[in-house]
């Protein structure tokens, strides 16, 4: 935004000051001492840990909420959205508000069913993710494959983002919010987003010998790296050493935008460039879906239909106009007052 170091700092050591922290599912007044005063309760959302919904109740009653990110349904790490009890007014995101994802309770066995094919090639297996969320999701899965003996014990997994590192130490931080399955993981003694075989990448210069060892050697690893999209971070030292080699396979495991050099890998192209240098792609390109922290147009549905009474009104913020358009048509149809 144009600002220094310093005033970059003072902006922050304000906003800080200014927060105040609240429980989930509880009412607070945003102006206590005025009779009028709006009140507002945060719900779970799903989409990532912390991440909230937004109930605002109104001086004469009427409740609106705000959906912000909600997540999908049946994510084994976080507890699924619940509908709110009221909402005269629902603003609702539409990210996938046309689209179905694929069963999330089974990509488990779709990742171990891609890790075993990728390790017959021999190499290394990359995985861009994003450092909050997906990568504790891609753990936690990876934990469950190790613990049911589906994946060799002794394949190491490579954590190599310092952003994610800290996520995910919060993440065990605030275990008190995960979900059902993943408590229970925890109360067999288990260790999902901190297991034996994860191995942290701390500083640069070990991070340079990693690359440099995986390209010398081509010894089998799982190495998960920011970014998701592979528009920076770890993984674009990885990918420019090891996407020319045909033993390395690349599972992309999640969407990639228009014009980012995920989507160019995925599409196929024989090259793509890199930090200024061109790369030949020789590597095994893999899609995969279910890791998305965005619900989809059934849960989306689903969070609407448990509301008791019909909102006077939905608005469709948050989605591309064709996702917006088909969402629209199919609440429509159920008798809702869309704008």
């Amino acid at each position: 935004l144009g600002m220094s170091p310093k005033q970059s700092e003072r902006v922050l050591t304000e906003v800080r000051r200014l927060l105040r922290v609240q429980d989930y599912q509880k009412w607070f007044a945003v102006q206590p001492k005025c009779a009028d005063s709006l009140w507002v309760r945060f719900q779970p959302a799903g989409h990532i840990l912390g991440s909230a919904y937004v109930e605002i109740r109104r001086p004469n009653g009427e409740v609106v909420v705000f959906s912000g990110d909600l997540g999908p349904s049946h994510t084994p790490l976080l507890p699924d959205p619940q509908s709110p009890e009221r909402a005269d007014y629902l603003f609702i995101e539409t990210t996938y508000g046309d689209k179905q994802h694929e069963d999330v309770q089974s990509r488990g066995q779709r990742l171990r069913a891609m890790i075993e094919r990728s390790l017959t090639d021999g190499g290394a297996i990359l995985i861009p993710a994003f450092s909050v969320g997906r990568t504790q999701e891609l753990l936690f899965d990876i934990e469950q494959l190790i613990f049911s003996q589906q994946i060799d014990a002794n394949l190491p997994i490579i954590l190599d983002s310092p952003m994610a590192q800290r996520v995910t130490r919060s993440y065990r931080r605030f275990k008190q919010l995960w979900g059902r399955e993943a408590k229970a993981r925890l109360q067999m003694h288990r260790h999902p987003l901190a297991f034996e075989q994860c191995i942290t990448v701390e500083d640069h210069r070990t991070h340079e010998r990693l690359v440099n060892r995986l390209a010398s050697t081509g010894e089998a690893a799982i190495v998960v790296a920011a970014s998701g999209m592979c528009q920076g971070g770890r993984i674009m030292d990885y990918l420019k050493a090891l996407l020319p080699d045909k033993r390395t396979d690349l599972i992309l495991a999640g969407f990639q935008a228009e014009g980012t050099l995920g989507r160019s890998i995925q599409s196929g192209q024989p090259s793509v460039w890199i930090e200024g240098t061109e790369v030949e792609v020789n590597a095994h390109i893999h899609t995969m879906s279910g890791y998305s922290a965005h619900a989809d147009k059934a849960d989306l549905l689903r969070f609407i239909a448990g509301i008791p009474e019909k909102p006077k009104q939905v608005h469709l913020i948050h989605g591309e106009a064709s996702a917006k358009q088909a969402f629209a048509a199919e609440l429509t149809q159920l008798g809702y007052s869309v704008l």
